[in-house]
């Protein structure tokens, strides 16, 4: 069993949107019919038959066949319903994510096992991190610390906790499932929690340790938490280990995706436009979430490809809100457009999302409308915990400026630059204006005061 955190999935897919159509139809069926004895059952669903030839495919086919011939049927059921999220994992299809959860509900139809089954609270708590229903998330976490406390249950705790912006209370959970398992899950947890709290040495120590408990025969987590290695380097400047360190991650899991996008990020950022476009192209075919489609317009864009980056960012425009509001609020703001849709999306994901990066998507909304006083307050919040990371900074520069407070501009302008590197193009020319908006408001402040020195006559 791995429980891997990866919030970002989630999107309409074939399998899901296969199953939404099929159940509706069902649904209305038996509406119409009356007879609400015709609509699947949760172990129906959850052995529908399946198709493919990779090894979670085969993997999911023999927990089918486990379930079927009814031994041990709660471990049976568990099985397929893990299965079913490393297919979701691997296939960035979430659809597979609505059969997990079918299975959390198999688990507890069963007599032996009931509504209160820990398997089922597990299954069901990990899927709703992965649909952003972290509050819900939490409370399944908390029963389970309460009832059991295997280190899964201190990790799903931590994840929910994370996601709202609960650090302190995350890192105890995290510290736990690490005291009591300390193996790839819980290293990559606490390198995390070592990022978003400005240790940024630190989160690469312990994402070290996370690949290196790693092990081939999971390919899947292995390649994400050596990709995640790979973007710690990347914002510490250390681009030729990013490199060799995102390479190897697409030697476990080749055309990974998330690794294909750092890879292109790389490229990107060494002024290779052309060369990141290929990588970034076939990682956004493979995994649809916006900030991947964001990235290659602005690759696409670089590369003096304007009319495909204009197609890619209207195709954005229609899906993206649907799939993940907090990465379209920022894009939206950072184009400076529609920034009250900004604000809209940026609300609502921080009405269950109250991390620092919702902070910040909701405050730069603000400032492109201009209520920087307002954004400053949810700015601070961002910045509170020392993350290092160039898009905040930049962010806070810009809205420090905004206020007047040139000083302060100045000197998260500083930070954003040594983070450079990670910009998109767009944010740096962003960084460029604002460094000569400050030196020409220095140079005005300066020649006033010597103006003001000056004996009168």
């Amino acid at each position: 069993m791995t429980q891997q955190s990866n919030h970002e999935n989630w999107h309409p897919s074939p399998v899901f949107l296969l199953l939404f159509v099929l159940l509706a139809v069902l649904s209305t069926a038996c509406c119409l019919l009356g007879d609400e004895s015709a609509f699947p059952t949760p172990r129906e669903l959850i052995l529908v038959p399946h198709r493919g030839d990779a090894a979670t495919d085969r993997d999911i086919r023999e927990a089918q066949a486990r379930v079927e011939t009814g031994f041990v049927p709660v471990a049976s059921i568990e099985r397929l319903g893990w299965a079913y999220v490393a297919k979701s994992r691997e296939s960035f299809d979430a659809g597979y994510l609505l059969l997990a959860e079918a299975c959390a509900s198999a688990i507890e139809s069963l007599p032996e096992a009931g509504k209160a089954a820990p398997e089922a609270l597990l299954l069901r708590g990990h899927v709703f991190t992965q649909w952003h229903r972290f509050a819900e998330a939490e409370a399944l976490a908390r029963e389970l610390v309460s009832r059991r406390g295997i280190p899964f249950d201190h990790l799903l705790l931590g994840d929910a906790l994370m996601e709202q912006g609960k650090l302190d209370e995350a890192i105890d959970s995290y510290q736990t499932g690490a005291d009591l398992r300390p193996d790839l899950q819980s290293y990559a947890r606490v390198g995390w929690i070592r990022w978003l709290i400005g240790d940024l040495e630190g989160a690469i120590e312990a994402t070290r340790m996370a690949v290196n408990a790693g092990s081939r025969q999971d390919p899947e987590a292995l390649a994400w938490v050596t990709t995640r290695l790979a973007a710690f380097h990347f914002t510490a400047g250390h681009l030729e280990m990013a490199e060799r360190t995102a390479t190897a991650a697409l030697a476990v899991r080749p055309s990974y995706p998330p690794a294909l996008l750092l890879s292109g990020r790389l490229l990107l950022a060494q002024g290779d436009a052309a060369g990141a476009v290929d990588l970034l192209k076939t990682a956004a075919k493979a995994n649809p979430m916006p900030d991947y489609h964001w990235i290659l317009a602005e690759a696409l864009r670089e590369a003096g490809r304007e009319p495909e980056a204009i197609v890619v960012e209207s195709n954005l425009k229609k899906m993206g809100p649907s799939i993940d509001g907090r990465t379209m609020a920022l894009f939206l703001a950072t184009r400076g457009e529609s920034p009250e849709d900004a604000e809209r999306m940026a609300r609502e994901e921080l009405s269950h999302r109250q991390d620092i990066f919702t902070h910040d998507a909701l405050a730069f909304a603000l400032h492109e409308l201009g209520r920087n006083t307002e954004a400053r307050e949810h700015m601070d919040l961002a910045v509170f915990e020392g993350t290092e990371d160039g898009r905040l900074f930049l962010h806070a520069a810009l809205i420090a400026n905004s206020l007047g407070e040139i000083v302060e501009s100045r000197d998260w302008l500083a930070a954003a630059t040594d983070l450079r590197h990670t910009l998109l193009p767009a944010e740096q020319r962003r960084l460029a204006a604002l460094e000569l908006s400050l030196t020409s408001q220095e140079a005005r402040a300066t020649n006033v005061a010597a103006g003001d020195s000056k004996p009168k006559k």
